[in-house]
């Protein structure tokens, strides 16, 4: 039965191997049916993309004044009738100074250009800044020099960094026009026949100026030019001749003196601040540390300005190591400032010797004329003077019904003015304020008037004027 069973299965297999080596019939073909062709869609057109408009470059002159930062150049080119110029075809290479640059000229010197009359001068200024062509930065810093419109050379250098256009740099480059190129600069470069002669040191300005003779000779007294020749930069407000001859009479002289050689250097760097300060920025100030170590006082009063009591009356004259400002009077350090002068009456009284003189000032009710502005000369007699009248005399002469013979009296010992000792010995007689003269001798270098009163003392100068003290009362003659 087993033996059946395995032929069984081995017929089988045969069987099943040779039905998997036949080849499978191919499908039969279904004939296809005829469908019309469908046409393709036509594509749909996408529209292009628009350009962007592309602007056209400005002139060099729009390109400036686009800027906003050459409003001066672009005043300049019109009142140089070079706007067209520059708007033209070109093209140019322009060396623009800005507003800033414009500004950094000497005072006025842009105002005075842009007049009429100085036409010629600005046009030679402005086209000494363009070049011809169109020359880009990489260009210009391969060059030693360039030729302008104006016909002169500038001259080139690059230093470091930076690029030189004569002393002017530049800061900012190929800012690109339609007609040419723009490098910007912060100096207007000035061709070399129109070039400011060198400025002189403040010591030499002062000196040529021909009105700092007093100044001049301070200076050297106190040691102190060859600082003020130096490099600074200085602000120097310095007093004119005449301000130094409102000193009292003998203070210049007398601060020249080698002995007092440090009280004129305080006085002098008293006058000086460091560094240079213009007229503009000194109104912004109430004060300035000096180089004498303390501080002056600025006021603007109106159009006036005030460095403690000295008026400004010129200002920015410019010097090579600073700047100089005139001031009408010479200012002093608190240290060194004298005491305001008392009045006549005041002076007197001070005096101690000049007690029945203030006694009869008063009965006369003439204080007060005497403390007033003045100025008076004033010959004032001593209490031994008012002695020699006798004591009767006086004592009547103080009574209140003896007011106007008073009066008369010691109005005849007033002079209108200030009349010094030196001015005194040149006069034969003097009128009085009481409408009379005294007379007027001198001998042997002795001063008497009117024969009979000695002068045995001069000068002592007050607030309001003078007195020179006399030995003797001086009576008016009878009328």
């Amino acid at each position: 039965m087993f033996k059946k069973v395995v032929l069984f299965a081995a017929v089988a297999s045969m069987l099943l191997s040779a039905c998997g080596a036949a080849a499978t019939p191919a499908p039969t073909a279904v004939p296809p049916t005829a469908v019309p062709p469908t046409a393709a869609p036509k594509p749909t057109d996408v529209p292009k993309p628009t350009a962007a408009p592309v602007m056209a470059p400005k002139d060099i002159v729009d390109t400036a004044v686009g800027a906003g930062t050459f409003k001066t150049l672009a005043a300049a080119l019109t009142a140089a009738g070079l706007v067209d110029t520059l708007k033209g075809k070109g093209p140019f290479t322009v060396f623009a100074p800005t507003d800033d640059a414009f500004a950094k000229l000497p005072k006025g010197t842009v105002e005075d250009l842009l007049k009429p009359e100085n036409k010629a001068k600005l046009v030679s200024i402005l086209t000494y800044h363009v070049v011809a062509g169109s020359v880009k930065a990489a260009d210009v810093v391969k060059l030693t020099s360039a030729k302008t419109v104006e016909g002169t050379d500038v001259k080139i250098k690059v230093d470091g960094a930076n690029v030189m256009v004569n002393d002017a740099k530049v800061t900012k480059t190929d800012i690109e026009a339609s007609n040419g190129v723009i490098h910007v600069i912060d100096t207007v470069i000035m061709p070399a026949a129109m070039m400011a002669p060198a400025l002189k040191d403040i010591v030499d300005t002062a000196v040529g100026a021909g009105s700092f003779k007093t100044l001049a000779a301070a200076l050297t007294a106190a040691g102190l030019v060859d600082t003020l020749k130096g490099k600074g930069p200085f602000t120097v407000f310095a007093p004119t001749d005449d301000a130094f001859a409102k000193l009292p009479k003998g203070t210049v002289e007398d601060l020249l003196k080698p002995e007092n050689k440090a009280k004129l250097v305080s006085i002098l760097t008293y006058h000086v601040v460091a560094g240079s300060v213009k007229a503009a920025d000194v109104v912004k100030l109430t004060s300035a540390k000096t180089v004498e170590g303390t501080e002056v006082k600025i006021k603007v009063d109106g159009a006036n300005v005030m460095v403690n009591d000295a008026k400004v009356t010129a200002t920015d004259i410019m010097a090579s190591n600073g700047v100089i400002h005139v001031i009408d009077t010479v200012i002093m350090p608190a240290a060194m400032m004298a005491p305001a002068a008392k009045d006549i009456v005041d002076t007197a009284v001070a005096a101690g010797s000049f007690k029945t003189l203030a006694a009869a000032l008063t009965a006369a009710g003439l204080v007060d004329t005497l403390k007033g502005k003045g100025p008076f000369t004033v010959f004032a007699p001593t209490d031994e003077a008012f002695a020699k009248l006798g004591k009767a005399t006086l004592d009547d002469l103080l009574k209140p019904e003896n007011k106007a013979k008073l009066v008369d009296i010691l109005t005849y010992h007033v002079v209108p003015g200030t009349v010094k000792a030196a001015e005194v010995i040149k006069h034969s007689s003097v009128a009085t304020v009481q409408g009379k003269a005294i007379a007027i001798k001198v001998t042997d270098g002795k001063v008497q008037l009117n024969g009979a009163s000695n002068v045995v003392t001069t000068d002592i100068v007050a607030g309001n004027g003078v007195i020179h003290v006399i030995d003797t009362v001086l009576l008016p003659p009878a009328k």
